[in-house]
């Protein structure tokens, strides 16, 4: 049984953007900034200006619209958002909702074409300048620190870095701010089975499903070459999405734009992307991008043909807030709920990285949550709190 039908059968509702609500505040303030963001970033010509604009007033006081006649894959998402077009933003599922918002922006600014704006990134700007920024060269430079560090240790430091990179979200910084380093907690750790579960099954096939671009990409391409020069992995496939998606969302052309980054600088950082490039070239690291990634549909819903490849999978490390709601369903569960119960259906192995950044929330212990209630700091969504969550 998947998550959407242990949701029904649990009674948790479907989070939706009702007023109040996180959903509520990434409808109603994120989206808008995200929007003249882009707007503001590219000289777009007055017909993407008016589709911009007239996309902002819908999601703020109209209804939602199909994509135009024509429109790349319109057949599907006029599938996908069946019993959806026409209502409120507000009122369908919020997945779905957050979902079909990227898919309208890209339509809005010609990115599918045909036209000089096809293909071209409009976020590209923003994840270009977080790479290029101090804090990026700052994370490089401390590579050299951790390679001298015990093997366990390095394995803690560089597991905690694709964690905790997870809160380099541009989305999320558009209206939470950067919520710096301090005040962070781990409030589930299955990070020993993990380690566990590689060591038994060495030489192993590790597949690493990205979430963000930039600052996030960095320290999860450094795991993958910490898995394949300690032998931990014998193979590694890395799971992008094939077009932007959400504003900060990897691709393919971001995993280059990481390893050029690293590339460039000294040290450690630098053998880095050399040895990525080098499993590239050879086959030890796959480079992947299947559309599935861009679908506002939970995971226990994916083809058969993705399904058939995560099987191949010795562990599936999965990255990210969205990627977390999929896995499990974007319900309002009981958090105890276990994660093994929920991600049942997932054909591998399966590690999930998250920072907490909605109110999703599962397979905590009864203390733990306790403990998070008794706060009056909004742990479900201030990016300060994160789980790691194994299921073999």
């Amino acid at each position: 049984m998947g998550s959407v039908e242990k949701a029904e059968a649990s009674g948790a509702p479907v989070i939706t953007g009702a007023p109040g609500t996180f959903a509520w505040s990434v409808l109603a303030e994120r989206h808008p900034a995200l929007i003249r963001q882009v707007r503001d970033a590219f000289p777009y010509p007055p017909g993407q200006q008016r589709a911009l604009d007239a996309l902002q007033e819908e999601t703020a006081h109209g209804l939602i619209q199909p994509l135009p006649p024509g429109a790349a894959d319109g057949a599907r998402w006029a599938a996908w958002g069946s019993g959806h077009i026409g209502r409120s933003w507000f009122e369908v599922p919020f997945l779905w909702a957050e979902s079909y918002f990227y898919r309208r922006l890209l339509e809005a600014v010609g990115y599918f074409g045909p036209g000089a704006w096809q293909g071209v990134d409009p976020f590209a700007p923003f994840k270009r300048a977080e790479l290029n920024g101090s804090a990026v060269e700052g994370e490089l430079a401390a590579l050299d620190e951790v390679a001298r560090l015990p093997l366990a240790e390095q394995d803690h430091a560089l597991l905690g870095a694709a964690l905790w990179g997870n809160r380099a979200d541009l989305g999320f910084l558009i209206s939470a701010g950067d919520p710096g380093t301090a005040g962070t907690h781990v409030v589930a750790d299955d990070s020993a089975l993990f380690w566990r579960h590689l060591a038994d099954a060495s030489p192993a096939t590790v597949y690493l499903v990205a979430d963000n671009a930039g600052r996030e990409l960095i320290p999860d391409l450094v795991l993958l070459d910490h898995l394949l020069t300690t032998g931990r992995a014998a193979r590694a496939v890395l799971h992008v999405k094939p077009t932007p998606y959400y504003v900060s969302d990897a691709t393919p052309a971001d995993v280059l734009d990481c390893l050029r980054r690293m590339a460039e600088a000294p040290g450690r950082a630098a053998e880095t992307a050399t040895r990525l490039w080098s499993a590239l070239t050879r086959g030890r690291l796959r480079l992947t991008a299947h559309p599935f990634s861009c679908a506002p549909l939970p995971y226990a819903a994916m083809p058969a043909d993705l399904r058939t490849d995560l099987a191949a999978a010795t562990v599936t490390v999965v990255k990210g807030d969205l990627n977390y709601r999929r896995l499990v369903g974007d319900n309002l569960w009981p958090a105890t709920t276990p994660f093994a119960t929920l991600t049942g259906y997932f054909p591998s192995p399966l590690l999930a990285l998250r920072t907490l950044k909605c109110d999703v929330a599962v397979g905590l212990t009864p203390a733990t949550l306790a403990t998070l209630e008794s706060d009056p700091t909004p742990w479900r969504t201030a990016g300060t709190h994160a789980v790691l969550h194994f299921r073999p």
